[in-house]
Order: C-alpha cells, then structure tokens, then sequence
C-alpha cells in the first residue's frame, strides 16, 4: 500500500493489494534499510500465548511442531480466564516436554495479561493472537509497537475501523521488519495452492461465477453460569455476539470468502444480501441463516451462503464456475476437484488432488518460522485484512437489508464496541446487555444501520 495513503482505500488500490497474495505485503521491498530482527544467538524463538482457548492452544501446538526447524520453547501464557490458562498448560506441557517453560510469574490473567505476555519475549521472539477477534487489532498495535514478531487468529478485527487499525500496524510492522502471519491457513494448504494454480492457468476457462458455503448443525451456546458476570460470559460465548466474533457470516465463513476472492485474484466491490434468526432461540445476538450476494468489478458474482439449523441440507466449501467447466475446493473440501463441465458427477471428473499433504495448519507455521530464522520478509496482513473486510461488507449488507458498496463500508466509522481498551475486568459492563426478558439486540433488516 503506498505511503501516501491514510485511512481512505480506493476500488484502484484494491486491486493491487491482490498482487501481495502469495504472502507479503506489497511494501515488504521498502523494508531493505529498516532494522534487521531475527532469532537470537541461542537460535531459540521464544514465543508467547494471548487467548489459551481450543485455538490458541492448537496454534501454540502448531508452532512447537516447527521444532525440526530449530529450538522454539513456550515461555508466557495469558487468558482472562484461568481455568482456560491452566488447560491449554498442562495439555502442552505433556505433549512438548521440554519445549514448555511457563512458570506462575509469566502466567498472566486478565484484560492487560497480553501487555505483560508480549514483554516477556524478547525482539526476536514471537507471539501468538489467538483472543476473540475483537481485541485483535488492540493487541497487535501493541505487538508491533513492541517489536515483535506476530501470529495472528482470524478473523483479525470485527468492524472497519478495527481493519484500518489492523492495516495500520501491518505497515508499521513492515517499517521495522517484522513477521506477522494471519489464520488463513487454506492459503498455505498445498492441494488447495494447486487448484487454485490450475484454476488460474485457464482449466475451467474465465472464473464467472463463485458460490462459498457453510451449512451445518447449529453453533453452541452454554447458559451463563449462576455468579457468572455478563461480561465472562460472553466472552465465553464469544461466537454468539457480533461485537466479539463479527458475526457468524464473518468468523465461520471467512476462509471460503477469502478462497474466492484468490481465485477470483480480486475482492468485491459492493454485496447485497439477507438474513435472519429463523429457528434459534438462545439469548445471544446470532442470526441463523445468511445470503450475501457480492459484486466484483468486472460485473461477475461471489454467492455466499451460511447456516447452521439443525437437520438441513450440509455443505461446507467453495464452487466456482468457469465459463467451461467447474470447481469444487476451499475449506471443508480435503481434495480439490476440476470436472470438465458445470456438472459435479464423478464420471465428469477432469482432475483431482493427488499429491502428498500436510496440515495447513502447520505449514503456516513452518513459512513463518522459516522467515523469523532466515529473516526474509514475511507479512500477510493486508491479505487477512482484507479477507475479513470481505465478511464485515456482507454482514453490513445483510444485516441491514441495504446495497453497501466497498469503499464507503471500509471507511465507515460504526464501531461494534466502543471503548472496548477500557474494559479492566470480568466484572465491567459488557458493550450489550440484555433486556429486562433476557433477550439481546438483534440486527432488523430495515432498521438497522449498515455504516
């Protein structure tokens, strides 16, 4: 992104930010006289835990398994909530002995624990995001300014002005050569990488049309517990409010988006789309159903569809239709396939994934660490960011029933949770609360304000 851009991002510009994504950022050649920051003499990364949940922990789990690559040693741990901490601990300490080095004084609880997290690595080391998406863009500035090398879980921040603060950083980062890499692990998942490469080199002809999709079950919801505070209990359920996770069509569905617009090699430029709480009946804010209809500029389409209603129809990956043929791929799909017509019928197949595998999840991992030990340039975030900028349009669109173009929804000032760096404990007010029957706003169609 040109240094002479602020926080407005033009439909040229956007464009161009495509061209970064094999994995870095379109300033990372500006980075040749900043700072060189890299693995320390002793060639062991360090690094750092911040949200000790399932994902956190599979993430740290992820980096100890780059230990072929050289020494890395977990070190600091944060959550708010300690039940949480001392799970993901004992379960890492027995899987990696010896690569867990958590001692009480470097275990750290509540809303500033990842302050003290991050300053107990040192400028080489490395850092994992893994918080609900709200508190990403917080905690990366933080990072960044910190000087440290960054992990980061989707979906990277919830609302646009939390995706400008998150580019903000990135090209901060780029300035003192730092790594950050972000959560979108189909990006690094090899079968997919091919697909996709064939995709481009013409096997289905023009892309015309992309559908991404994930019907399932519906997403759980625990009860607040009795002493429970409001707050801890969102938190808790962080999938179930959108000023937590986005929304359901953001945080659960941002993988295929972002497969589609890869393929696509664009991102939209406006969306239209519904949704709704057809059949849900807990206390949160989650719709149950959406369809969002995305526009890129050469006219073509990008239908993403997202449920999760008990005994429905199930389908969890992408379909793109080509003007010869089709392809179904993307997240929830193991092994890719091109067909040499727009029918998916086995007898129709043209190509399948055959190749050897590995977990996206590690991979990730393993380039990342690659970077921080051979110190080569390494920033994804313009690329997550705006794979979640994709989902926050759509939830816009749907949630409020309207027509919302790209470059007014990217700088639109609607903050989801404002004042959301105040917050200091369990016990603070949660940015919603119920009503007097223990219900909580729920977006209309109509009424609710898309910017």
């Amino acid at each position: 992104m040109s240094a002479k851009k602020q926080d407005r991002i033009s439909t040229k510009s956007r464009r161009r930010f495509l061209q970064a994504s094999g994995a870095m950022l379109a300033a990372s050649a500006l980075r040749a006289s900043a700072p060189r920051v890299h693995a320390a003499e002793s060639n062991t990364v360090n690094i750092a835990l911040v949200g000790c949940g399932g994902r956190g922990a599979g993430a740290a789990a992820n980096a100890l398994n780059t230990r072929s690559q050289g020494p890395v040693q977990l070190v600091a741990m944060a959550d708010v909530f300690e039940n949480r901490l001392q799970g993901s601990l004992k379960a890492l300490a027995k899987r990696y002995p010896g690569q867990v080095d958590v001692p009480a004084e470097r275990q750290f609880l509540g809303f500033d624990g990842y302050r003290k997290a991050i300053d107990a690595l040192g400028p080489s080391d490395l850092v994992l995001l893994c918080t609900p998406p709200a508190f990403r863009p917080i905690h990366l500035e933080y990072a960044v300014e910190q000087g440290r090398n960054v992990f980061m879980e989707k979906s990277f921040a919830v609302d646009a002005a939390g995706i400008r603060r998150v580019l903000a950083a990135g090209k901060k980062a780029a300035e003192k050569n730092l790594k950050i890499a972000g959560g979108l692990m189909s990006r690094h998942n090899m079968p997919l990488e091919e697909a996709v490469q064939k995709i481009h080199g013409g096997a289905i002809g023009k892309v015309i049309t992309c559908w991404a999709y994930r019907e399932h079950g519906p997403v759980g919801f625990t009860p607040k517990s009795e002493g429970m505070s409001e707050l801890a209990n969102q938190i808790r359920n962080y999938s179930c409010y959108t000023w937590l996770n986005g929304s359901f069509l953001l945080d659960w569905l941002i993988h295929n988006l972002d497969v589609c617009c890869w393929v696509k090699d664009a991102w939209p430029v406006s969306a239209q789309g519904q949704g709704g709480r057809q059949v849900r009946k807990d206390a949160d804010q989650l719709f149950d159903h959406y369809a969002v209809e995305y526009t890129f500029a050469d006219g073509t389409r990008l239908f993403a569809q997202g449920r999760h209603m008990a005994n429905c129809w199930g389908f969890f990956g992408d379909v793109i239709h080509g003007q010869d043929a089709a392809a179904v791929l993307g997240e929830g799909i193991p092994l890719p396939r091109i067909y040499k017509s727009h029918h998916e019928a086995p007898d129709n197949l043209a190509w399948q994934y055959q190749g050897p595998d590995a977990s996206s999840y590690d991979r990730e991992h393993q380039l990342l660490f690659d970077a921080i030990r051979n110190d080569t340039p390494y920033n994804e975030t313009e690329r997550c960011a705006l794979a979640a900028m994709t989902g926050i349009l759509g939830r816009m669109a749907a949630e409020s029933g309207k027509l919302v173009a790209w470059d007014e929804a990217i700088n639109s000032d609607l903050v989801l949770a404002p004042g959301l760096e105040k917050i200091a404990s369990l016990d603070d007010p949660a940015p919603v609360a119920p009503d007097a029957q223990g219900q909580y706003p729920v977006a209309m169609p109509g009424f609710t304000k898309a910017l």
